[in-house]
């Protein structure tokens, strides 16, 4: 566990230092404006704005257990991080979740206003495809293929898809098949590719990707289970942001349907297929494997 835990944070680590050097004029130079500061502080604001950092930690950890170096597969951890950054400032949005905290301070649009948020979250997703196809010590053909799986689980056959679903349950009565497809879609694929990215720069074998989707598609579905029984159980305080929307908003959810005792059943059980997928990667596979204790039993 000591071991676990100082990897979590040596990773942590690495990922905020990352996040706060590409997204500063520094990496800017040469291309300075009044709207370029502006963007960068709203960008930085969001970015550096604490997060678990679990998506791009399985880009590095993936690299690593696939014998790559993580290192240079720091650049598109970061791209995974900027893309999931950006789909939060647009959920906190009026017109999307209309949430006026996150994490524990006022979201992207309450500091910055309704158009710079947005502009803020658009100017994120572009420049993960510009620090993913820039990363220095990748090849191309591994930039491209990184660049080109990103882009379809964030985008409208992915990510987008999945919140377009989410927007439609509100309000009406769905089951829990038809929650599961729209938590593949908008929880699921950004979890998955941030492992293929690790993946790609390693150039692991077939057998060892389908191992990470495996992995990847049931820690993504007990992620969004136990948010929706932390929305049920924990507070504000705890969260860092509101709590009850999923009631408020008349939201089907796996706790309205399954009860609170049946859906963190069902995570330790996704939690536990998790965990058999890494058989493939023996002691190495051990940090993944507490991870994925970590987040079925996370209290925010």
């Amino acid at each position: 566990m000591i071991e676990f835990e100082k990897r979590f944070s040596d990773y942590v680590r690495l990922i905020n230092d990352a996040a706060k050097k590409y997204v500063s004029s520094a990496s800017f130079e040469g291309r300075e404006s009044e709207g370029l500061k502006v963007m960068l502080e709203a960008m930085a604001y969001s970015l550096n704005n604490g997060g678990k950092r679990i998506r791009p930690m399985l880009t590095l950890e993936f690299c690593r257990v696939c014998g790559g170096d993580f290192m240079k597969a720091v650049p598109l951890a970061l791209a995974a991080e900027m893309i999931h950054t950006y789909s939060l400032i647009h959920d906190d949005l009026p017109c999307m979740d209309n949430d006026d905290m996150r994490r524990g301070r006022p979201s992207s649009h309450k500091a910055f206003g309704e158009a710079n948020a947005l502009l803020a979250g658009d100017s994120l997703l572009t420049f993960a495809f510009e620090t993913a196809l820039s990363a220095p010590e990748i090849d191309d053909r591994k930039r491209c293929a990184a660049a080109l799986e990103l882009a379809k689980a964030a985008g409208c056959s992915g990510m987008i898809a999945g919140q377009v679903m989410d927007l439609a349950n509100e309000a009406k009565s769905v089951s829990v098949d038809e929650i599961k497809a729209t938590d593949r879609l908008k929880t699921g694929k950004m979890i998955r590719v941030s492992a293929l990215l690790g993946c790609i720069v390693a150039g692991a074998d077939e057998e060892k990707i389908k191992a990470a989707e495996k992995y990847c598609e049931n820690i993504g579905l007990a992620f969004q289970i136990v948010d929706d029984i932390l929305d049920v159980t924990s507070d504000e305080a705890t969260l860092g942001k509101p709590i009850g929307s999923d009631s408020e908003n008349e939201k089907s959810t796996y706790v309205s349907l399954l009860g609170l005792e049946e859906s963190a059943r069902y995570a330790r059980e996704l939690t536990e297929r998790a965990k058999s997928a890494l058989d493939i990667f023996g002691c190495e596979g051990e940090f993944l494997s507490e991870l994925a204790d970590k987040l079925s039993n996370r209290k925010n």
